[in-house]
């Protein structure tokens, strides 16, 4: 088991479209992914891991990238978490509770 547990297979649906984001804009990955975290309302700052100096340039041509409204649908979508607090098995026994969310 990985520490923490990650989901191979929402991570490779991730990548999948980033990638065709890339494709579409003739742009790296790196930079479609890092332009992605800059347009979270709750980041401030992105921290590159750059070797070389053309993955430092790359990395900060994230910075000039304006995702459109669809291309931050379209990760947000593959990459929501689940609701796990809807999900907890007792609520499902539990008819006194009453679920505000579907």
């Amino acid at each position: 088991m990985m520490f923490p547990p990650v989901d191979l297979d929402k991570s490779y649906r991730i990548i999948d479209v980033l990638e065709e984001i890339a494709k579409e804009r003739e742009s790296t990955v790196a930079r479609i992914a890092l332009a992605w975290v800059l347009h979270q309302p709750a980041v401030t700052s992105v921290i590159v891991g750059a070797k070389r100096p053309d993955q430092l340039q790359d990395n900060l041509a994230a910075s000039d990238i304006e995702l459109t409204p669809d291309e931050l649908a379209r990760l947000d979508e593959v990459s929501k978490l689940p609701a796990e607090y809807l999900t907890w098995p007792f609520m499902e026994e539990d008819e006194s509770i009453i679920r505000k969310h579907p």
